[in-house]
């Protein structure tokens, strides 16, 4: 599934070619890929204009000009092209709809507008979907009710995320970056690097970090969803753009899916396990095993 980087490359790009649009008609061949009411749908997407792209975690939000949004889940195989006469763009799994003609056997939801430009929504396992909420509500969804502050709003500050991940505080330290209730939109590939940075352990117990490692594993973080958002994403082997260019992040990983490489810090060679069910990368020296876990 796609992290917080990747949902909000395909956020800037959509923000910079959807705004102004006007739809002029909606298809889709799955009704869960589009749960939405026939009359809904007509009287509030069908002449509408998109005036704005945000995203929420890894959600992607549509706001329409009847104040209305699309909200989009692209879950483990979705994509969103969009594609006109002079241009295209796109973001998700790979497959032949990225580069290939559409709509395909994946496509779920078409929006054509009124220039005949259209954007697509893909997804080969069905699992995502394009809800139509009124704008107003659209927070009270239980899945934002639920889901963390964004780690890179301006608000957010390591005593916030402290305080966040204190709430399980008898969890290791990976587990809880990965609880999307905790913080939004972080998964895998960010957590093993950030807790790399940061010289933690995966296996830490939250109640055991101290507020300099806090403060450490906070900067860390940061620092890798910004790098990872302006190198386009890092999942480079599911995850391309229009053009089937590849996220490069992952040139720029420093423990994340390099087990039996050197350490780029120590020279120590990465080892992987598993913690909280996931695939984990770390440096046994740089990120010393808690001691009651030796």
């Amino acid at each position: 599934m796609p992290e917080l980087p990747e949902v909000e490359t395909v956020r800037i790009g959509l923000k910079r070619l959807l705004p102004k649009r006007q739809i002029a008609a909606v298809d889709f061949d799955w009704p869960k890929s589009f749960p939405n009411a026939p009359a809904d749908t007509e009287q509030f997407v069908i002449g509408a204009s998109i005036t704005d792209v945000k995203r929420r975690a890894k959600v992607l939000l549509i706001e329409l000009s009847t104040n209305f949004s699309l909200v989009i889940h692209l879950k483990m195989t979705g994509q969103l092209v969009f594609r006109s006469c002079q241009e295209a763009f796109g973001a998700g799994h790979p497959n032949e709809s990225l580069i290939g003609a559409l709509p395909d056997k994946s496509t779920r939801v078409t929006l054509t507008f009124e220039d005949d430009s259209k954007l697509f929504f893909n997804d080969q396992r069905k699992f995502g979907w394009v809800r139509l909420i009124p704008t107003p509500e659209v927070m009270n969804l239980d899945f934002f009710k639920k889901v963390g502050p964004e780690p890179l709003s301006a608000d957010f500050t390591w005593h916030i995320m402290k305080e966040r991940m204190l709430r399980r505080k008898n969890s290791n330290v990976k587990a809880v970056l990965l609880d999307q209730t905790v913080l939004a939109g972080v998964g895998n590939i960010y957590a093993d690097e950030s807790l790399w940075g940061a010289k933690i352990h995966p296996t830490t117990l939250v109640n055991d970090l101290n507020d300099n490692q806090f403060h450490k594993l906070y900067d860390e973080l940061i620092f890798v969803l910004r790098l990872a958002i302006e190198k386009g994403g890092s999942t480079d082997k599911n995850y391309v753009n229009a053009e089937g260019k590849k996220g490069s992040y992952m040139d720029f990983a420093r423990v994340f899916r390099r087990e039996n490489l050197a350490c780029p810090r120590c020279g120590t060679i990465v080892e992987k396990s598993r913690v909280a069910g996931r695939g984990t990368h770390t440096c046994p020296t740089c990120q010393e095993l808690p001691r009651e876990r030796l």
